[in-house]
C-alpha cells in the first residue's frame, strides 16, 4: 500500500499534515522512551486493544504491509509493542524501495532490513523480560518501520486481553492485562483503535467494553471490525459500520485478515489486499461504504485522525513540557554544584550560615521577602503572645474569685490569736495577697515557653532548600539553635522567678495606685448598705452583756477602722471616728501605710485589755455550789469552722479586705504585664537574634567539621545525576518543539497552507465534527 493508492483528494491533504507533525511527534516518543516509566508527558498515540485472537497483529501487519509480529494459537503480544510507522521518500532511479526496522532498546541502534529477524528479536526481547512460559509484562518494547509504503502512524500493540492463565501467569492475568491497558489508554492524549471480531456480538466485545471505560463519550474510539469473510451466511456488518449498533464518534472501518492457512501457505499481504478489495466488492450489503472498508482506508482514517488530534493538542504539549522543564531545571537548582576543594566548601559553609541568621532576623522583624498574607507568622505571631494570650488572660483573672467569705473572715480570726480582735489584724492581707501574687508565675512561665516554641518555628521555617543537600549540616544546624534558644530560656525563667518574689516579699502599701483605708472603708460600708445583707444577732461576747448589743455606728466608734494619729497611737480619750483619723493622717498621703497601719489599736485600748486581764479574781466560793450537780464541756471538734453566720460588722472588715487585696493585686498585674515580655525580650528573643550568628561560627565553622558537615547523601547524587537527564531529554523535547514546520502551525490553528478553506470531513464521521467556524477554527 502507498500513498500512490490514495485517492487524490485525500493524498494531497493528509501527506503535508502526516509529514509535518507525527514525525515530531515521532521525535518526541524516541525522546521521552529514554526516561522509561519516569516520563509524565502523555504524548499523543495510538494504541490497539482487542481480545486474544481478535486480529490485531494481522491489522498491524497490513498496515505495515510485512509480516514481522510473533504468531501462534496463544497469547503473542506479551509487552507493549509501540510501532513507529515513518513514511519514506521512494527512489527516484526506478530501483527498489528500501524497508528496514530499527529496536530502540540496540546501542547504537541497527538497521535491519530482514523482517523476519525483526519477528526474532521481538520474541528474544519478549522472553528476556517477560520469561519463556507465557509471561507478561507492561515494559514497552520500541520499534520504529521505515517504508515508503506506509503513512506516518504511531501505535501501540498492546497484549489480547485473555480469560484463563496459562503458562507462568498469574491467576489475575485478565485483571492485570486491563489495568496496564488503561494505564495507556486513559490519558486523553491517547486514541483508542478497538478491534473486535465480526463473528462476535459487538455489544460483548472486550475492546468496546475497556474503551468505553477510558472514553465514555467515544470522541477518541475508532472501531475495526475483522474477519469480516468468516461471517455466517446470510448476515453482514453493515449495521455494525454505520455505528447502529454501538455508535462511535470516529466510526468504524471493516477489514478482512488473512487467515492461518494463508499465513501457512506464506501468501503475501499484498494478495491478501487484492483479496479483501475483491470480497468487498462481491458483496452487495458493503455497498456504498467504501470509506469505511478495507486497510487503505483504515491506514488513511488513522493518519488523518492521529493529525487531527495531534493539532488539538500541541498547544497543551507544548505547556506541558515547558512546565515540566521550569520545575525540573529548579529542582536541579535545588541541588547546587558540587564543591570539592576545602576553600569552597568554607566559603559555602559560611554563606549558608548567614543566609540563615539573615533569614531569622527578617522573620523576628517583619521583614521576610516570603511574608505570609494569609496567617499571622515570625515576630506578628510573638506579639500576639504578648498582648492578645498573655496580658488578655491575666486581665480576666479575679483576685477574689477563689476566696469566699468564710475563707477571708477564718483568716482575719486566725490572725488574731488567742484573743478577740478589737481590729482586723494586717497578716490575712498579706498572706492573701501574696497567695494571689503567686498565681502570676505559673502563666508568666508559660508564656515564655510559648515564645521559646515560636522561636523554634521560626528556626525551622529558615532552613533553606539549600540544605536538603547537606543533611548532616541541617541536623547540626537545628541542634545547634535548639540548644542555644533552651540556653535563653533558662535566664528569662530565673528573671521572671525573681519578678514574682520580689513582688511577694515586699508589700508595697504605699504605692500611690493603692486605694487606701479610708476610701476602702467608706467604700466597704457602702456595698454592704446597698447588698440589704440581713444581720444575725451578734454572738455574746465574755465581756458583753447579751442585752447591752449595740449598734454598728457605735461599733464603729468603739473599733478603731480608719487607721490612727500621726504617730500611730491612739489617745487616751478612746477610739478616733473615720473623721478625726484623716485628719490625723500625714499631709499628702490619702492612703494608709499599710494593712496594719491601718486596723492597728492604740497604746492605750491596749493597756486598758491589759488592765483589765490582770484585774484578780474575787475567792470568795460560795459552799451552795457543793450541793449543785457537776458541769461537764463539750468536747471541739477536731476540725473548726467558722459559723456559718456574721455579723455586720465582718461583712464590713470582708469587704475591706476584698477590695484591698484587688486594688493590690491589680497593681502587681500591671508590673508583671510590662516586666515579663521585656523580660522574654531581652533574654530569648533579642539575645538569639544578636548573637546567633557568633554561636553558629562557634560550634560549626572548624576546619575539622567543614568536609563531614557538606558530605552529600549518596542518593542526592543519584538524584542530582537523574534530574540532570531529565533535565537534557526535556530540553531536547523543547527543541524538538521549535523546529515544528510554519505549516504545521497554521493547521494548529485550523487553517489549511495557501487556502483558507475549511477541511474536508475525515471518512466515516459527521458533519457536525469536522465544520469550522467562523473563524476558521476546528470543531472537535
Amino acid at each position: 500500500m502507498s500513498v500512490d493508492d490514495l485517492p487524490p483528494s485525500s493524498a494531497s491533504a493528509v501527506t503535508p499534515l502526516g509529514s509535518s507533525v507525527i514525525p515530531i511527534v515521532n521525535k518526541l516518543q524516541d525522546i521521552f522512551a529514554q526516561l522509561g516509566s519516569q516520563s509524565t508527558i502523555a504524548l499523543p498515540q495510538v494504541a490497539v486493544v482487542g481480545s486474544q485472537s481478535s486480529g490485531k497483529s494481522s491489522v498491524l501487519e497490513a498496515l505495515v504491509g510485512r509480516d514481522f509480529l510473533p504468531r501462534g494459537n496463544d497469547i503473542c503480544t506479551r509487552r507493549p509493542l509501540r510501532l513507529q510507522l515513518v513514511q519514506t521518500k521512494p527512489r527516484s532511479d526506478g530501483g527498489s524501495d528500501e524497508e528496514w526496522g530499527e529496536f530502540l532498546h540496540h546501542d547504537p541502534v541497527k538497521r535491519i532490513y530482514d523482517f523476519s529477524e525483526i519477528r526474532r528479536e521481538i520474541e528474544a526481547e519478549t522472553n528476556r523480560v517477560s520469561g519463556e512460559n507465557k509471561g507478561v509484562s507492561d515494559i514497552p518494547i520500541g520499534l520504529k518501520i521505515f517504508s515508503p509504503n506506509v503513512l506516518d502512524i504511531s501505535l501501540v500493540d498492546l497484549p489480547g486481553i485473555t480469560k484463563v492463565p496459562v503458562g507462568d501467569q498469574p491467576t489475575d492475568i485478565e485483571a492485570r492485562i486491563r489495568t496496564m491497558i488503561l494505564t495507556y489508554i486513559k490519558e486523553s492524549s491517547c486514541l483508542i483503535l478497538a478491534v473486535t471480531p465480526a463473528n462476535t456480538d459487538l455489544a460483548n466485545s472486550d475492546a468496546l467494553q475497556i474503551a468505553g471505560n477510558a472514553d465514555p463519550d467515544g470522541h477518541r474510539t475508532i472501531g475495526v471490525i475483522t474477519k469480516l469473510d468468516i461471517m455466517d451466511r446470510g448476515t453482514d456488518a453493515r449495521n455494525h459500520l454505520l455505528g447502529k449498533t454501538i455508535p462511535l464518534r470516529l466510526g468504524y472501518v471493516g477489514v478482512v485478515n488473512r487467515s492461518q492457512e494463508d499465513i501457512l501457505m506464506n501468501r503475501s499481504i499484498k494478495d491478501a489486499l487484492i483479496a479483501e478489495e475483491k470480497f468487498f466488492l462481491s458483496r452487495p450489503a458493503y455497498s456504498g461504504l467504501t470509506d469505511r472498508l478495507g486497510v487503505p482506508q483504515l491506514a488513511k482514517k488513522l493518519n488523518q485522525v492521529l493529525v487531527q488530534h495531534i493539532k488539538a493538542l500541541l498547544p497543551n504539549l507544548k505547556s506541558r513540557i515547558n512546565n515540566a522543564l521550569f520545575a525540573t531545571a529548579k529542582e536541579y537548582e535545588s541541588y547546587g554544584d558540587i564543591t570539592e576543594s576545602r576553600g569552597g566548601q568554607g566559603a559555602l559553609l559560611l554563606s549558608f550560615i548567614t543566609k540563615y541568621c539573615e533569614a531569622y532576623s527578617s522573620t523576628l522583624e517583619g521583614k521576610s521577602k516570603e511574608m505570609s498574607t494569609s496567617e499571622l507568622s515570625g515576630g506578628a505571631r510573638i506579639l500576639y503572645i504578648f498582648q492578645s494570650v498573655f496580658v488578655k488572660s491575666l486581665e480576666e483573672v479575679d483576685p477574689c474569685e477563689d476566696l469566699t467569705a468564710d475563707d477571708i473572715r477564718t483568716a482575719i480570726q486566725n490572725a488574731t490569736g488567742p484573743r478577740s480582735a478589737l481590729f482586723v489584724p494586717d497578716v490575712p492581707f498579706e498572706v492573701l495577697v501574696r497567695r494571689q501574687i503567686s498565681r502570676l508565675l505559673d502563666p508568666s512561665l508559660q508564656c515564655a515557653r510559648f515564645i521559646f516554641d515560636e522561636l523554634v518555628k521560626i528556626s525551622h521555617q529558615c532552613m533553606m532548600t539549600e540544605l536538603q543537600r547537606f543533611p548532616v549540616l541541617q541536623k547540626r544546624m537545628d541542634e545547634v539553635i535548639g540548644n542555644f534558644l533552651r540556653e535563653g530560656l533558662e535566664p528569662s525563667h530565673a528573671m521572671i522567678r525573681d519578678l514574682i518574689e520580689m513582688e511577694m516579699d515586699y508589700i508595697n502599701t504605699s504605692h500611690p495606685n493603692f486605694i487606701g483605708g479610708t476610701k476602702a472603708v467608706e467604700l466597704a460600708m457602702q456595698l454592704v448598705k446597698s447588698s440589704r445583707i440581713p444581720h444575725p444577732v451578734a454572738r455574746p461576747r465574755d465581756t458583753v452583756e447579751p442585752e447591752k448589743t449595740t449598734s454598728f455606728a457605735s461599733q464603729i466608734k468603739t473599733r478603731s477602722f480608719l487607721g490612727r494619729q500621726a504617730n500611730g497611737i491612739v489617745t487616751d480619750q478612746g477610739v478616733p471616728t473615720a473623721a478625726d483619723a484623716e485628719r490625723s493622717a500625714p499631709a499628702g498621703n490619702s492612703s494608709w501605710s499599710g494593712f496594719s497601719s491601718i486596723f492597728r489599736g492604740s497604746d492605750g485600748q491596749a493597756a486598758a485589755e491589759n488592765s483589765l486581764l490582770n484585774t484578780p479574781f474575787s475567792e470568795a466560793a460560795q459552799d451552795v455550789s457543793q450541793n449543785l450537780s457537776t458541769i461537764y464541756l463539750k468536747e471541739p471538734p477536731t476540725i473548726l469552722r467558722s459559723s456559718e453566720t456574721h455579723s455586720e460588722q465582718e461583712a464590713v472588715e470582708i469587704q475591706i479586705t476584698k477590695l484591698l487585696l484587688k486594688s493590690y493585686y491589680d497593681i502587681v498585674r500591671k508590673n508583671v504585664e510590662d516586666l515579663v515580655p521585656k523580660t522574654i525580650m531581652h533574654f530569648l528573643v533579642n539575645y538569639t537574634k544578636r548573637e546567633l550568628h557568633n554561636v553558629f561560627i562557634e560550634k560549626l565553622y572548624r576546619e575539622n567539621l567543614i568536609e563531614e558537615l557538606l558530605k552529600e547523601p549518596d542518593e542526592l547524587a543519584i538524584k542530582r545525576k537523574r534530574t540532570q537527564e531529565t533535565l537534557r531529554i526535556l530540553q531536547q523535547a523543547n527543541r524538538t518543539l521549535d523546529e515544528l514546520p510554519l505549516e504545521a502551525e497554521s493547521v494548529e490553528r485550523g487553517y489549511r497552507i495557501g487556502s483558507e478553506s475549511k477541511h474536508e470531513e475525515l471518512p466515516g464521521t459527521r458533519r457536525s465534527r469536522t465544520e469550522t467556524n467562523g473563524n476558521g477554527r476546528l470543531h472537535m
